[in-house]
């Protein structure tokens, strides 16, 4: 890995992808530090400490702990993310915009990334207006006015834009998808403040050291297998048929088509986790119903620690799964190259 680096930085086109990369990434993590103003950044914390099991500790999972802070960057990715999924399902559903992805061309495909921008503002919009509400119900707010909802909730669709653009950005001139490295730098944002909670408990006393030693173990050897499984494919046999060209015979050869095993990728998780959490979140919003009646019992079997939780959340991954692979992508036969018409004989089993 060292000498892959190395290898890569000694390339100037890419030593200078690299650089502009680490460049976007730096202003993202100070735009996450910049909070907006009139938010009393100490009980927003407290209080979405305790709504960790629901969609907004979810959120401040995937901002890199910059939604309990409620900074420039709160909103991070998630409206991007949502705004894709979407036109991504609307693209089948309204013919408009499927012939406009199929038979638009490169101008077709702009058409569709604009109306993707446009959804994400408006999503943002939606969210920066809902987390306003939020802190205002629960008096997290120095100061109450339309000014101030209009400052916050500005700030909030500005940096979710600019997040936007600068994943953007890192896609065309940088390394990799931009909005995934920047999703990814949020998350392993956290690693330090999880490192030093570590070593806080075991100067404590609160955890043993071969607790802490078989959690790294299984933190590294989690990544290993998702690396392998994500680069895992399934290579499919496929035999061109010969043809006549004049007094010579052309074709007649063996190949494979790949097929990568994880086609969905982190899609149906995210989804399946937002859903699960759906219940705990409306119950964090309502009044704790008194013990021994049925919806304290409810609430406790629906709880994210609950053995129904885990099953009803597997299952929706699997449903997810398939629903991704088999709509975003068999489906869609306009995207399939057009080999895939030369051989459906020989590939008659991804055809079908």
């Amino acid at each position: 890995m060292i000498q892959t680096i190395k290898k890569a930085w000694g390339i100037p086109e890419l030593r200078k992808k690299i650089i502009f990369t680490a460049l976007i990434l730096l202003i993202f993590r100070i735009g996450n530090a910049i909070p907006v103003p009139y938010v009393n950044t100490d009980l927003l914390s407290s209080y979405l400490e305790g709504m960790s099991t629901t969609v907004l500790g979810l959120y401040n999972v995937m901002s890199g702990g910059a939604f309990a802070q409620a900074t420039v960057f709160a909103l991070g990715v998630q409206p991007y993310i949502n705004s894709s999924i979407i036109i991504q399902l609307l693209t089948i559903a309204i013919p408009a915009l499927e012939r406009l992805a199929r038979d638009g061309g490169e101008e077709g495909k702009k058409k569709i990334q604009s109306i993707t921008r446009y959804a994400t503002v408006a999503i943002a919009i939606l969210q920066g207006w809902g987390y306003y509400m939020l802190m205002k119900n629960y008096g997290i707010l120095t100061e109450k006015s339309f000014w101030v909802a209009l400052v916050i909730i500005a700030s909030f669709i500005a940096g979710s834009s600019f997040v936007m653009w600068m994943g953007e950005q890192i896609t065309e001139f940088g390394i990799g998808n931009g909005i995934s490295i920047i999703l990814f730098a949020g998350i392993l944002s956290r690693v330090p403040s999880m490192v030093s909670s570590m070593i806080s408990g075991l100067r404590a006393g609160t955890l043993a050291w071969w607790a802490a030693v078989l959690v790294v173990l299984g933190i590294l050897a989690l990544i290993v297998l998702i690396t392998w499984v994500n680069g895992a494919e399934r290579r499919i046999p496929v035999q061109y048929a010969k043809r006549q060209v004049g007094r010579k015979m052309y074709g007649g050869q063996a190949s494979t088509l790949p097929m990568k095993v994880n086609m969905s990728g982190v899609l149906p998780i995210i989804f399946a986790q937002s859903i699960a959490m759906i219940p705990s979140t409306i119950a964090a919003f309502c009044k704790q119903p008194a013990e021994g009646t049925f919806w304290y019992g409810f609430l406790n079997a629906i709880d994210t620690k609950s053995v129904l939780y885990m099953i009803f959340y597997f299952l929706m991954i699997i449903a997810f799964s398939y629903f991704f692979c088999c709509v975003l992508y068999f489906f869609n036969r306009h995207e399939h190259t057009p080999n895939d018409d030369i051989c459906t004989d020989y590939c008659y089993d991804i055809n079908q």
